[in-house]
Order: structure tokens, then C-alpha cells, then sequence
């Protein structure tokens, strides 16, 4: 079953025209100038119940356009839209039952009041009764070590504490779909990884669906196997992460550290039979370049196998790099420029 069904959805706004000048300020005072502007372009897309998906695009891209039209925030211009089964723009009352929305640049919860005080006044937004509440409550409380932090205001919290709370009330209905818009968004390493880890392992025992969307890649790597890509509210790649960076990537290289001198002739010598290619750094240090249609397995073998090596480093793709050599070409179909190895 689908938890999200896009087809063909569009929003577009209009947006006013500035004339210059002090008498171009004054004929918008009588008559006002509109433009519209087309801020997604008809995108389709299905996301299955229990898919983690990380939804990515630059700014300006269309990625939260798309979230408030997917949360019923806004209404789309066209195409259809059913999320758990509900239109959200039509169904809204019975549809938010079922979603969780965490804004990482907007708090839900009341900044005066104790963090505990917030989440029973979103008890009764959403109608959860009081026994199911405290059991929903105590287990997200101790997965995410909020014990001490219930009783403060949400002024005195720190950001990554505010973060885990504000990730708490999302789920304090038990939603079957949540939608995180940056939500690491200024949190420290640490932190990130307590809110990955916990985000993993609700998906692997409750089965919820997660749409993310956010500008750190090491979210998408630790949470995605699918990634939507946005460009000027288009959709330009929807597939697997790992097929992204096979594609993208043009292949590894090993850093090798020799314990003797090895020549550019006795370097090519041991991969001969390999279509591999050698960069020497000095008589003790050379990189070899593998690409993605020779053995991995098989290139280091050969060198191992055949010479005395001291130290091994392997450089992957970096997914940001691919992600900026997708949007420098515009299309994710072809990989038309090599991504740099770091």
C-alpha cells in the first residue's frame, strides 16, 4: 500500500512586480503588477508504507513547497495528491491523525510553558487518551533521554534538546507517516547521530514512513536507500541512493603506502591485466584508480599479493560532490562530469 501518491502536481503563486523608482512606487500604490511563478512543475512520484525517503534539492528548488502541499498546508494549483489515503487540503481534520510534521526552523511547542505542558496540550489537539498518551510518551521519553528535561521551559532548552522534544510531539499521536524538514539542522555530531539512530530503529519496529528532506547528506547516507532530487520544482532523479553514487561516481582509489621503492613500470606491472590506471606521489606512496566496471576486490588483491605494503587508505565519492556535479549539468540520467575523489 502507498503511504504518499503524487501524480502531476503543480503549485504556482503570484508574486507582485516592484516597478523602480520613486514614480514606479507610486503607480503601485493604484495598480499593482503580478507575475506568476511556477514553484513546482508537475512532479509524480509514490512513496510505500515503512520507506524512509530523503527529499533534496537546493534552495529554492521546490522542497517545501512540496511538504506544505503533502502536509495540507497549501492547496495545489493542479494534479492529484493522496497521502494515507486522504487529500489533505480536503480531509484535513481526519488527515492529520495520521502525520507527523517536524519543521526544524519552526517549534510546535509553547516557549514559556515546561516541555511537559506542551506535550499534554498536543494530547488534546489530537484527541489521544490519557493511558495511551503516557504509554506513547514514556517509551519516546526514554528512547530519547528527555527524563529531566519535561519539567523546563522551551526557552531553557539547548537546540538539540529542543530538537529531540520537538521530534517527541510529532510522534506523541502515533502518526504512520512523518515529514522532517531540516531536522539537524545546527545540531551538533553528536546529537545528529542520537536522532539518526533513534529515526532508524522507529522505521525498523513500527514501520513508519519517513519523508526527509534536509541539506546534510550524511542525513540522507545514515537514513536513505531512495532520494528524490529537485531542481527549479522538477523532479531530475528518484532512485536508489546506492545506484545514484554508482552512477555518479566514477570509482574508488586506493592509497597505497610501500615498505620499498616501487617504479611507475613495477607499479603497472602488478595490475596489468587490469584496466586500472596508477598516479605516483613518491618512490614509497602511489594512488591506484579502480573504476566501477573492474573488481574492487580484485585490484587490491593483485597488490597486495604482490608487493610489501605498509599502509592502505580508500578514497570513496563523496555523495556531495555527486550531488553538485548532478545539479552543475542539470540531469541525474548521464553522468557527463567526474565528480572529484576526496
Amino acid at each position: 500500500m502507498l503511504a504518499i501518491d503524487v501524480k502531476d502536481l503543480r503549485k504556482q503563486f503570484k508574486v507582485q512586480k516592484n516597478r523602480e523608482g520613486l514614480s514606479g512606487a507610486m503607480k503601485d500604490l493604484f495598480k499593482r503588477q503580478y507575475q506568476e511563478v511556477t514553484a513546482v512543475k508537475d512532479i509524480t512520484f509514490q512513496i510505500p508504507q515503512g520507506e524512509i525517503c530523503g527529499y533534496i534539492g537546493e534552495n529554492g528548488a521546490g522542497k517545501s513547497t512540496t511538504i506544505k502541499m503533502l502536509t495540507g498546508i497549501l492547496v495545489p494549483t493542479s494534479g492529484e495528491l493522496v497521502v494515507n489515503g486522504y487529500v489533505p487540503h480536503r480531509e484535513r481534520e481526519k488527515f492529520v491523525h495520521g502525520i507527523g510534521v517536524v519543521f526544524g526552523q519552526r517549534s510546535q511547542l509553547w516557549w514559556d510553558i515546561g516541555v511537559i505542558e506542551s506535550f499534554q496540550l498536543l494530547r488534546k489537539v489530537y484527541n489521544v487518551p490519557q493511558v495511551d498518551f503516557n504509554r506513547r510518551l514514556n517509551n519516546l521519553v526514554d528512547r530519547l533521554q528527555l527524563g529531566e528535561l519535561l519539567n523546563r521551559p522551551v526557552r531553557k532548552l539547548s537546540l538539540g534538546q529542543r530538537m529531540r522534544c520537538e521530534i517527541v510531539a510529532s510522534l506523541l499521536h502515533n502518526p504512520s507517516i512523518v515529514f522532517l524538514d531540516e531536522p539537524t539542522i545546527g545540531l551538533d555530531i553528536v546529537v545528529k547521530t542520537e536522532i539518526r539512530d533513534f529515526l532508524l530503529e522507529m522505521n525498523r519496529e513500527e514501520g513508519t514512513t519517513i519523508l526527509l528532506t534536509t541539506h546534510d547528506l550524511q542525513d540522507i547516507e545514515a537514513l536513505c536507500s531512495r532520494v528524490i532530487m529537485l531542481d527549479d520544482g522538477a523532479i531530475i532523479y528518484d532512485g536508489g541512493l546506492q545506484q545514484l553514487k554508482t552512477t555518479w561516481s566514477k570509482g574508488r582509489e586506493i592509497q597505497f603506502q610501500f615498505a620499498e621503492a616501487m617504479s611507475v613500470s613495477q607499479l603497472q606491472a602488478l595490475t596489468k591485466s587490469l584496466a586500472v590506471s596508477w598516479t605516483r606521489e613518491n618512490e614509497y606512496s602511489a594512488k591506484l584508480f579502480v573504476p566501477h566496471e573492474v573488481s574492487f576486490s580484485d585490484a587490491m588483491g593483485l597488490v597486495v599479493g604482490g608487493a610489501h605494503i605498509r599502509d592502505i587508505k580508500i578514497f570513496e565519492t563523496n555523495t556531495d560532490d555527486i550531488v553538485r556535479g548532478i545539479y552543475q549539468t542539470g540531469s541525474a540520467e548521464v553522468a557527463t562530469k567526474e565528480p572529484v575523489l576526496s
